[in-house]
């Protein structure tokens, strides 16, 4: 009779206050390849994903009208009001009452709201909308 092979697991060093754990190896996501030495060390997502700590918000999504461009309902956007809007940026606005998150597109004096998903139609902003751009989109989080 064969023995089960058992299965190991690594458990990095868990340090108290110290934020979450980052396993520095060269994770594949093709082949497995051989590892070295693992190194670890304490990792912050502010100090990850955060460039400018007094103008950086979170939001969640709501809705699947960006879903072309990654952006999926309930995914955790981190959000820079010091970006400049520019066109094709990411933007979480403010119209007519609603929160929006869409593409910029800026030509010709005219400001579009694209979505990325083809079942939904583009948002033409004109002087007759209240709106606001809140901050461009850095960085998305996701839940597998």
């Amino acid at each position: 009779m064969q023995a089960t092979p058992s299965l190991s697991f690594f458990t990095p060093e868990f340090i108290p206050n110290s934020g979450a754990i980052l396993v520095d190896a060269g994770i594949s996501a093709g082949v497995p390849v051989a590892v070295g030495d693992i190194n670890e060390e304490c990792l912050s997502l502010d100090v990850e994903l955060v460039r400018n700590k007094e103008t950086t918000f979170y939001a969640r999504v709501s809705g699947q009208s960006m879903i072309g461009a990654g952006l999926d309902d309930k995914d955790l956007l981190v959000i820079d009001r010091s970006i400049a809007a520019t066109h094709n940026k990411i933007a979480v606005c403010f119209l007519d009452g609603e929160f929006t998150v869409k593409r910029l597109k800026v030509e010709n004096g005219e400001v579009w709201l694209k979505p990325e998903n083809p079942n939904y139609s583009s948002i033409q902003v004109t002087e007759a909308n209240d709106f606001v751009i809140w901050g461009i989109v850095t960085n998305v989080i996701k839940r597998v």
